[in-house]
């Protein structure tokens, strides 16, 4: 685990609470205006920080990122902007930890080695790759962690108890529970399946456990962060981000950071609550 994601997720434990993480995609509604999003993230109170990489086909995720990537890759988003984009980050916020998610093929159409490199340079904590499955873990794995990065890995509601010591072989940051087995932001899973995946995993690796997928509001928030290590929001604020930018609107930034606040403020009570 890298300092700064290790720092994160300690100090949310000091505190009693889960981290908040909080996903928007690179590029989107445009390069010159992501820094702005981001340091809203930061403002608004989110612990980690996940950054999208643009692609054509993202598999695993719903409209609303879907979307976002397109928007992203019309404002002419590439990978240079990307790194450009987390050394600016990086400079601005020396303690938060910045993730980059998406899909191998911009990875190797980059190249590896040189992705990695780039990636360190611009001070990123991690990648989430989702879709090289951990028995392809030497096309990405091996580089990331020769160059002191997290490679965070998946696990799903149908990770069973043969197949979890695989994934958690070689992951790093901390590992990402997908809570249902659809893409990203159509639906939550219950409560009680949430609650029952958590304990399950929590009991097979020391590494924190965010749960995500289909988190949108603080009172769905709350309730994962009364039981996990980490909560994740990304579709709720890739919309946010995309009916700002259709309509125009001058303080995208602020209401990006207004709605991270009330999900921080629901994940940093929500245990003090369920003690009351």
């Amino acid at each position: 685990m890298t300092a700064r994601i290790d720092r994160a997720f300690a100090r949310a434990r000091a505190e009693n609470r889960a981290a908040l993480v909080t996903f928007v995609t690179g590029g989107d509604p445009s390069p010159e205006l992501t820094p702005a999003v981001l340091d809203a993230l930061v403002a608004g109170g989110a612990d980690v920080i996940e950054m999208g990489m643009p692609f054509t086909d993202p598999m695993a995720d719903g409209p609303a990122i879907q979307a976002a990537d397109l928007r992203a890759l019309a404002a002419h988003m590439r990978t240079d902007d990307l790194f450009a984009i987390a050394r600016g980050f990086r400079q601005r916020h020396p303690d938060v930890p910045l993730i980059l998610m998406g899909y191998f093929n911009p990875i190797l159409a980059r190249g590896v080695e040189r992705f990695t490199r780039e990636a360190q340079e611009a001070g990123v904590d991690g990648v989430i790759c989702v879709d090289v499955p951990p028995e392809e873990d030497d096309s990405l794995g091996p580089y990331l962690r020769g160059a002191g990065l997290d490679l965070v890995r998946l696990a799903t509601p149908t990770t069973d108890a043969e197949r979890l010591p695989v994934v958690l072989d070689g992951a790093g940051g901390f590992l990402y529970y997908v809570s249902v087995a659809g893409i990203t932001g159509m639906q939550q899973a219950a409560q009680a399946s949430i609650e029952s995946a958590v304990t399950r995993l929590k009991a097979a690796t020391d590494l924190p456990v965010a749960v995500g997928f289909g988190i949108r509001t603080p009172e769905q928030a709350a309730a994962v962060a009364r039981i996990a290590d980490g909560v994740v929001v990304g579709s709720a604020i890739v919309e946010l981000v995309g009916k700002a930018a259709a309509a125009k609107a001058n303080d995208l930034p602020q209401q990006v950071e207004e709605m991270v606040r009330a999900l921080s403020e629901a994940v940093r009570t929500a245990r003090k609550e369920k003690a009351a």
